[in-house]
């Protein structure tokens, strides 16, 4: 699974490093990538987590890759989708937004199972990992604001509004659905892959 893994974060990292459109704006979306590369590696012998977190966590990196490599206003794919659709902006950002729900939301759900940290119903249970998923993109859209703050007009590709005046919060709200979406079509395979790799009560299952 690890050599699968860095077999294909690794050209995508170099893919994304070659010539990208905007240097800083690059730095800016892929230092998320390196952190959590650096707290993978650290924790993967000690806290090693499912097989589906992980594949998970390596579709959202790829996501944020992409992303840095062209800007989110600029990446390909998505322009040809506003010119099909007749969109009024590059939607490809929803999609980083999108995962930044769904894929926290089963490392969340993960963390409070295997900590036991949870003891709750499963309307509970799944309610309050929303509430976390809602809360790490309200701070996502702070660290956003701050850092156009600290650079002014060079964090305009970063912030990537394309001058949506709603784009922070629907920002929010696809990362809410993204949250939804995981906890109704994953939950059943992550609690299968927990109780097969190790031994703890499933309370919200």
């Amino acid at each position: 699974m690890k050599y699968l893994w860095l077999s294909i974060f690794t050209p995508v990292l170099i893919w994304s490093a070659i010539l990208p459109k905007d240097p800083f704006t690059w730095f800016l979306e892929v230092l998320p990538v390196f952190i959590g590369l650096f707290i993978l590696l650290l924790t993967y012998k000690k806290y090693p987590l499912t097989p589906l977190l992980y594949t998970l966590i390596l579709i959202h990196m790829i996501i944020l890759m992409v992303g840095g490599h062209y800007t989110y206003a600029e990446v390909p794919l998505f322009e040809w989708v506003k010119e099909i659709f007749d969109h009024s902006r590059n939607n490809y950002d929803k999609v980083g937004h999108f995962a930044q729900g769904f894929i926290p939301a089963i490392l969340a759900r993960e963390i409070f199972i295997r900590k036991n940290i949870i003891q709750a119903s499963k309307i509970w249970f799944n309610y309050i990992v929303l509430s976390v998923i809602l809360a790490f993109s309200a701070f996502y859209e702070l660290v956003e604001w701050w850092v156009a703050l600290a650079v002014g007009e060079d964090a305009e590709a970063f912030l990537g509004t394309q001058g949506y005046v709603w784009d922070t919060q629907s920002d929010m709200g696809y990362a809410l659905f993204g949250g939804v979406m995981a906890l109704l079509l994953l939950s059943r395979l992550h609690n299968k892959q927990l109780t097969k790799g190790y031994k703890w009560e499933l309370d919200p299952a």
